[in-house]
């Protein structure tokens, strides 16, 4: 088994630096968001290098609308499932979007062109364990993230509804 390419691993460094932690916050989000719309939905730049999709929620306090371009890792293309890492770029905080799934766990998301209604889960205990071994193969740059914070990341499970 052949590990990652030359560029993927130079990415994976570049995202595990505080200076990709600083930056990234406000520049992948906005170019996401606004290549997303122009394109109708169709193009989402971040997920070039890692899958990717918007969640569509409400924002725990406000009730508004909130879209909110995510790196994923899919689980079940066939069944719509997918786990998001609260990962914040390994800053100190919560994201925003995490208090968001948990005030309003049923949402929305684009992924690659279509809308998919979902219910996003909190995981916890072993179920949480399980996923993050799975992230960590996925994208190892979250391990330094964890190692960063002084709090635990926070995993979800997004399952498609009806």
């Amino acid at each position: 088994m052949t590990g990652p390419s030359p560029a993927l691993r130079l990415v994976q460094w570049a995202s595990s630096t505080r200076t990709f932690a600083k930056l990234a916050p406000h520049v992948v989000p906005a170019l996401d968001r606004a290549v997303h719309r122009l394109t109708g939905g169709k193009v989402l730049p971040s997920a070039r290098m890692l899958p990717g999709l918007v969640l569509v929620s409400r924002g725990a306090r406000s009730g508004l609308e909130r879209r909110t371009p995510l790196a994923c890792v899919p689980e079940d293309a066939a069944a719509a499932t997918w786990i998001l890492v609260g990962s914040n770029f390994g800053r100190p905080a919560h994201p925003a979007w995490t208090a968001n799934l948990m005030a309003h766990p049923d949402v929305e998301v684009h992924w690659r062109g279509r809308t998919v209604p979902v219910h996003a889960r909190l995981l916890k205990g072993e179920d949480r364990e399980v996923a993050w071994a799975k992230v960590l193969r996925f994208w190892p740059p979250y391990a330094t993230y964890q190692a960063r914070v002084d709090r635990e990341i926070r995993l979800f499970r997004l399952t498609r509804r009806g």
